[in-house]
């Protein structure tokens, strides 16, 4: 049993990933490099000896390796190729023109270290392999990482004929490790740097004038089996050893990703961070249908013994939103990683991976995650609708004490208010759901699955005006209630009239299926819709005579007249006439007690005779007193 596991390939794409080369940033991706050397020298001892005197470090025993020795190998052929790659990058810029050969010169320099340094990692691990230290799949990486190096190194020297043999072997080599893969995660990795250097093996078939150079695969495969047994020591002995390792490692497999279906063909999944949250998706796929078969299961036993026993059914819905909730969560992950792989090919202009036409690429992959998105949260609302009205219903029938259909307009009546604003809310996100389904491009090239998701649309548009209606009742706004139960029936009709033109309803077949649609559904709607028209039209009636307004029985004081007369009944016919908007004409207004008072003939004092005459005493006979 081998004590040492050391992954070249799954180390390489971990530290280009997180630390620039995801954005080629070669500079930050060789000083990351740097300081890892340092800290394994200073870990492992191995350093050269402090100051400026230069001390070989010792050399390390064959039983005393670990696997941070093989690191350092790797981190040090990384540095000096990403190094290599910026002085490439920098004598490629018009200001570096003067000195663009002595960058392109000290480039060179560097790219051949790293292949130094990779042979040495080569020869280390081939020699703990044969120690009995290290596995055939560690070895097998090295001498891909190490092909691979040394291809890129012998095509940017114009060497396109050694470099075609080198990289064909190193694409036989990776080909191999995605079969034998004990995880899908292994997989992706090995066709994630198999696909790196398609390109580079197509280039250097294509310089040497190859008729078909676009045909990577059967190059691949030719060149391989001609030169694979020259390149590698042992190459058939290490594959054989391979796949008894596989062998044995897949019955224990339980890390496997299914593969991926659209409309029949497989969805490719090449990249590893992809396939981690994948993977995640499927389990929590998983735990969901064993959550919707534990639901059904104790309602067909209850049913079996006469219902009894029967579970709640708001904790069965609790347990069907959380795992709904697991899985949302799993996907805006994996939605999450592939935008990121999106905007990475999409700056970098590169092309995905792939040997042939019309293979789906990265764009395609993240389409299909973010369809599968939104149906899930279309699941997940649909559930929340259906729990909420479900337990509304069980709440009313337990305070009303019947079952009945004729207590249902009472029902409707004493439901919390709350109840149809939050389903109004629930269809909106639908709706919103549905909409952004309908705007993929997946979506749109399928004629039937668009016609499907438009009869989808009008349908949730028809159910939520029949709940928006409903939340009009209350408030006795019975006109705009029959407005919206008329709307109601037009979306209702295109619903009808969208899934007519399709024979099968794809989104029923597919995987996954939601929001199932039937005949039966829409004839229950409608049959709704019609009752509650009718009941809302004698409610209606019974309440003001079907007038728009609220009340017609009296006229309506204004605000000004509640201040200035509040206890004088005002004749409205009187006052709508004097101000030429009445025809008719109306009793004159009767005087009130303050215009009869005003009416009285008072007296002038002016004129009224003086008891005593005029002159001093008149003025002074208050003083006086009176005679």
């Amino acid at each position: 049993m081998a004590d040492l596991s050391f992954r070249a390939l799954q180390l390489a794409n971990e530290q280009r990933s997180l630390y620039g080369l995801r954005y080629h940033d070669h500079e930050r991706y060789r000083k990351h490099c740097a300081n890892r050397t340092h800290r394994l020298r200073s870990t492992l001892k191995v350093t050269h000896g402090r100051g400026r005197e230069f001390k070989k470090p010792p050399i390390v025993p064959q039983d005393k390796v670990q696997d941070g020795h093989l690191q350092l190998l790797l981190f040090q052929a990384e540095r000096a190729w990403s190094y290599a790659q910026e002085l490439l990058s920098l004598a490629a810029l018009p200001a570096n023109a003067s000195k663009a050969s002595a960058l392109r010169h000290n480039a060179t320099g560097r790219f051949r270290r790293a292949v130094h340094w990779a042979t040495q990692l080569l020869s280390q691990c081939q020699a703990l392999h044969d120690a009995g230290r290290l596995g055939a799949e560690n070895v097998l990486e090295a001498t891909a990482y190490t092909l691979v190096l040394n291809g890129r190194f012998l095509r940017y020297r114009d060497e396109f004929e050694d470099a075609l043999v080198q990289l064909s072997v190193a694409r036989g080599v990776l080909d191999e490790l995605a079969e034998r893969a004990e995880t899908s995660r292994d997989q992706a990795l090995a066709t994630y740097f198999a696909d790196e250097i398609g390109t580079e093996v197509r280039y250097c078939a294509h310089e040497l004038g190859h008729a078909k150079a676009y045909d990577v695969d059967n190059i691949v495969r030719e060149q391989s089996a001609r030169h694979r047994a020259q390149i590698v020591d042992g190459y058939d002995a290490l594959v054989r050893k391979l796949r008894d390792e596989a062998g044995a490692g897949s019955a224990s497999d339980g890390r496997k990703l299914r593969t991926l279906l659209w409309e029949g063909r497989p969805v490719p999944v090449r990249n590893p961070e992809l396939v981690d949250v994948l993977v995640k998706v499927q389990q929590g796929e998983v735990k969901l249908r064993e959550e919707s078969v534990e639901v059904s299961r104790p309602a067909q036993r209850a049913d079996r013994e006469g219902k009894k026993r029967r579970p709640a059914k708001g904790a069965r819905s609790k347990r069907g939103v959380a795992a709904y909730d697991n899985v949302l969560l799993a996907l805006s992950d994996a939605e999450d990683v592939a935008r990121k792989l999106v905007e990475v090919q999409n700056a970098s202009g590169s092309i995905s991976g792939s040997s042939g036409s019309g293979v789906r690429d990265v764009h395609f992959v993240h389409v299909f995650i973010v369809y599968h998105l939104l149906a899930r949260r279309i699941q997940r609302d649909l559930l929340l609708i259906s729990t909420i009205l479900a337990q509304n219903a069980q709440a009313s029938r337990r305070a009303h004490g019947t079952k009945t259909a004729s207590s249902r307009s009472q029902k409707e009546r004493t439901a919390d208010t709350r109840l149809y604003p939050a389903i109004v809310k629930l269809f909106d996100t639908i709706l919103q759901s549905l909409n952004q389904m309908r705007t993929l491009s997946i979506v749109d090239e399928s004629p039937d699955l668009a016609a499907a998701v438009d009869s989808r649309v009008s349908y949730t548009n028809a159910r939520r005006c029949r709940y928006l209606a409903l939340t009009y009742i209350p408030v006795k706004r019975y006109a705009e209630t029959l407005t919206l139960m008329q709307r109601s029936n037009i979306y209702l009709r295109e619903a009808r009239s969208a899934l007519s033109t399709i024979d099968t309803d794809p989104i029923v077949i597919g995987d996954p299926a939601f929001y199932p649609l039937a005949s039966e559904d829409f004839d229950q709607l409608d049959n709704e819709l019609i009752e509650d028209g009718n009941r809302f039209k004698n409610d209606w009636f019974a309440y003001n005579g079907g007038s728009p307004s609220a009340d017609n029985k009296d006229y309506k004081k204004p605000l000004f007249f509640d201040i200035a007369l509040n206890y004088v009944r005002l004749d409205m016919d009187r006052l709508q006439e004097r101000a030429g908007k009445g025809a008719q004409p109306s009793a004159v207004l009767a005087p009130s007690p303050r215009r009869r008072l005003s009416g009285l003939r008072r007296p002038n004092r002016a004129q009224a005779p003086s008891r005593g005459g005029g002159g001093l005493g008149t003025l002074l006979g208050g003083w006086w007193g009176r005679r």
